[in-house]
């Protein structure tokens, strides 16, 4: 907007993937309903590199979220944000770490202030917040600071050169991992195996995602379907939206690349157990299918495989 008074603007989010992902529609709307200001994001460094071509930020600081006893960065990070000129901070992390962050700032230079922060200027004054879709709190979150309309993820600005994991020409994902300390949120990998194989016999190529920690998981699929592409330790972000914008489809456990796939419209089948709730975190695109059991050993291959809705 052109009589905008906010010409330097922060915006801080330092969540995973999942919560990054989600996030892609609120940080569009704060570039829309502020054009012409300077907007730095304050991330995590997984993220800088991703960003960099989204058009939503003109500069991206990093964040090694210090720990309390690391004083040293807190007194630098303290310097950056008050030298840092910003008149409003668009907190879409909203958690108690970034709430210490609006105190460092200090009373009299407090910039204005979207969030949680207890005496911020722009409050997400809903008590109920917390039991909201992700999508839906920040949409509500924005609207209070006077952000009336946020749009859709949009991954169009991606690219990445895809064509070195020479794959075949109709592929599905399978993201079989997750966080290693909730084991509870991913169905059996013999399940993903036995879905590989199941794929193959429909001239399906099954392409597996994940880090190199979870690389034993694509060597116990691949043992029993040898045609499953194994990717793991392979993909950046830009490969994985890139991915999922051309394959077949993707099926996975509630975890951070399967948020993507769903941004990027591939069609996607996403495994709910008890350990989360798809009513807070499911995620969000234009051909989504979630499939929750308290516990996914009792989720079959036949259940999964017929909710993918194939392109």
């Amino acid at each position: 907007m052109a009589d905008d008074p906010h010409k330097n603007i922060l915006v801080i989010k330092l969540g995973a993937l999942g919560d990054i992902v989600l996030a892609l529609g609120p940080f569009a709307a704060i570039r829309q309903h502020h054009p012409h200001s300077k907007i730095t994001l304050l991330t995590t460094p997984a993220f800088e590199k991703f960003f960099e071509p989204s058009g939503y930020f003109d500069e991206i600081w990093t964040d090694t979220r210090p720990a309390l006893w690391q004083v040293p960065d807190w007194l630098n990070l303290k310097s950056r944000l008050r030298q840092g000129g910003f008149t409003r901070v668009y907190d879409m992390q909203t958690s108690d770490r970034s709430g210490w962050y609006f105190r460092l700032f200090g009373s009299k230079r407090r910039p204005e202030w979207s969030g949680i922060a207890r005496g911020c200027s722009h409050p997400h004054a809903n008590p109920e917040r917390d039991f909201m879709h992700s999508i839906e709190r920040q949409e509500e979150q924005l609207a209070m600071a006077g952000i009336p309309t946020v749009p859709p993820a949009d991954l169009s600005w991606v690219t990445a050169d895809t064509k070195r994991f020479d794959l075949a020409k109709r592929y599905v994902l399978l993201v079989p991992g997750g966080a290693p300390h909730r084991l509870a949120k991913r169905w059996p990998v013999a399940r993903y195996a036995e879905l590989a194989q199941t794929l193959t016999g429909q001239d399906i190529q099954p392409v597996i995602l994940g880090s190199l920690a979870e690389a034993s998981l694509a060597q116990e699929i691949r043992s029993v379907c040898s045609s499953a592409k194994d990717l793991c330790g392979m993909t950046e972000l830009t490969d994985i939206a890139a991915l999922a914008g051309d394959a077949a489809g993707a099926i996975g456990n509630d975890t951070g690349p399967i948020h993507m796939t769903a941004a990027a419209g591939c069609p996607t089948v996403v495994l709910f157990s008890a350990a989360s709730d798809p009513a807070l975190t499911a995620p969000r695109g234009t051909d989504i299918e979630v499939l929750q059991r308290d516990n996914l050993v009792d989720l079959s291959v036949e259940s999964v495989a017929a909710a993918l809705r194939l392109r």
